[in-house]
């Protein structure tokens, strides 16, 4: 392993060099990465790093879902659910029996079952490279949360249909209501497992006396245990992470002190960094092993490109027509039902937009990866080489393809004032003054009589209170007294979160801002 050290070294610079020039470049810097892994394949002397597929959803899969979950909007979720679900579920298995139809008619010896688990290794969009182009361009909120959202939940679903089509190809067996019933464990449980083992992991952070260095190290183990619980009780240990990364979001300002929320940001923020690179640095590092599976199989590099790429080009499409359905099947239904918003947009690229931004990213190698290299009789699993080559050019093409041209057909979009929220600028007026009402309130209602300290004046008069007090100390029951009225401004931001008007983004950085001077006060007090 320390023979590795220079090698991984060498990983860590190229990762943090590419995703800088990424950003001089504004660019998504997972297309830079991937193409940094490629290059750092093809030099000489450097040692093949092999690692277990089964090891590489273990590592990276858990801690980055669990980050997404924390960022989770359960207030947008619910607002844009049928939208959300239907591109995360029924979008991922149109997909999946498209690619498997397709598969099945062109492809020489690849049955239907072949085609779904291929459909399943390819379903999921990639969540970070979305996030890392619309960064650049400006979209609607509702638009970027549908895409994060989307692809946060289509994990879960892609990796369900391949579960299930693996074991028909390795049994050779279909029994259509135990695989209902499975599915329906699958899905429930995880989510059941998930909040279950979240609730035992809050009970554990309240009743242990711990500090902010075991509360990170319990964060960062958490997603672990959730996600390996689930899968030995046969669950998604994605939907048990995603429920139990939302649920312990929820109840942070109970689980955590301000300060370490604080730390604990700034520790993952870095821990998300560093497993984005490297994991799609390992989609470029991976191609001399698929390279080497299709010489095996004894394919032509022509041919599997030409399969790939037709594979890719049915993805791409499927996804876009299933873009306008959305809008037509939403147009039929709202005379039925209530919708997020049934007004009828004339500009045709919208869907076009939620259609084009569906990359796929290191899952789906992953996942490709993981296929058995045998059936249970023991003879080679059918086509594996074709399908990790034919995966491996879908992640190339869509992250390239695709990546690159939808900041600029975002451009070319006038999107409407779709009216979802108040103004940021207005919205924040709005919610400072309110904070600001709330706390004079609590003073007066609390600390009425206070008046020999400085840090409980209203702001505008704090210096010149400073200098005609004789008295300019903090004694630690005013500090006390002032992180309850930051208390009770933070909980007031939970209250205005129920107003749908409101950008829950813009309150959480309000919450960010109240951690910091609460964050600051208690270390003096300490």
């Amino acid at each position: 392993m320390v023979a590795y050290f220079p090698f991984l070294l060498l990983l860590l610079i190229t990762i943090v060099g590419l995703t800088m020039l990424a950003n001089r470049l504004r660019i998504a810097y997972p297309i830079l990465l991937v193409f940094g892994g490629l290059g750092l394949s093809l030099m000489p002397k450097l040692p093949h790093i092999a690692i277990d597929p089964n090891w590489v959803l273990l590592i990276f899969l858990p801690p980055l879902l669990y980050a997404d979950s924390w960022a989770l909007s359960l207030k947008e979720l619910w607002k844009w659910r049928r939208i959300i679900f239907s591109f995360a579920f029924i979008v991922v298995f149109i997909t999946s029996a498209t690619v498997a139809w397709v598969a099945n008619m062109v492809l020489p010896g690849f049955s239907l079952a072949l085609g779904f688990l291929f459909g399943g290794v390819v379903g999921s969009t990639d969540v970070v490279s979305v996030l890392a182009i619309l960064k650049f361009v400006k979209v609607p909120h509702r638009l970027s949360t549908i895409l994060e959202n989307e692809s946060l939940l289509n994990d879960a679903s892609s990796l369900i249909v391949f579960r299930f089509a693996a074991l028909v190809v390795t049994t050779g067996q279909f029994v259509w209501y135990q695989m209902a019933g499975s599915f329906l464990w699958v899905v429930i449980g995880g989510v059941a497992i998930g909040l279950a083992v979240a609730y035992l992991i809050r009970l554990v952070h309240k009743v242990f006396p711990t500090d902010a260095n075991m509360d990170i190290i319990l964060t960062f183990i958490s997603p672990y245990i959730i996600y390996m619980i689930a899968n030995a009780l046969e669950a998604s240990g994605v939907l048990a992470v995603v429920a139990g990364g939302a649920y312990l979001s929820h109840f942070r300002y109970e689980i955590f002190p301000a300060a370490t929320l604080n730390k604990a940001m700034a520790v993952w923020d870095n821990i998300v960094f560093i497993l984005n690179g490297l994991a799609f640095s390992l989609i470029g590092l991976s191609l001399p092993e698929i390279l080497s599976s299709i010489e095996q199989g004894g394919m032509e590099l022509t041919t599997a490109t030409y399969y790939g790429l037709l594979m890719a080009g049915v993805i791409i499409g499927v996804r876009i027509l299933c873009a306008y359905g959305a809008v037509l099947i939403t147009q039929i239904m709202k005379r039925f039902i209530p919708v997020a918003d049934g007004r009828r947009y004339n500009n045709v690229r919208i869907p076009l937009i939620l259609g084009w931004a569906g990359m796929r990213g290191v899952l789906s190698l992953a996942v490709a990866l993981s296929i058995p290299l045998t059936l249970d009789d023991g003879s080679p699993f059918p086509h594996r080489h074709l399908i990790l080559y034919m995966t491996f050019i879908v992640i190339l093409v869509t992250l390239v393809v695709q990546g690159l041209t939808l900041p600029f057909l975002i451009k070319r979009v006038t999107f409407p004032n779709y009216d979802d929220h108040i103004p940021e600028a207005e919205a924040e007026t709005y919610v400072r003054k309110e904070l600001a009402r709330v706390a004079l309130a609590y003073m007066d209602t609390h600390y009425k009589d206070e008046t020999n300290s400085f840090l409980l004046q209203n702001q505008k008069d704090i210096w010149q209170f400073q200098l005609d007090t004789p008295q300019c100390s903090i004694t630690p029951e005013v500090r006390e007294k002032y992180i309850a009225i930051l208390h009770c401004q933070r909980e007031y931001l939970q209250q205005l979160n129920r107003n749908p008007r409101l950008n829950e983004q813009l309150l959480r950085s309000f919450e960010r801002q109240i951690d910091l001077e609460e964050e600051k006060w208690e270390n003096q007090t300490n």
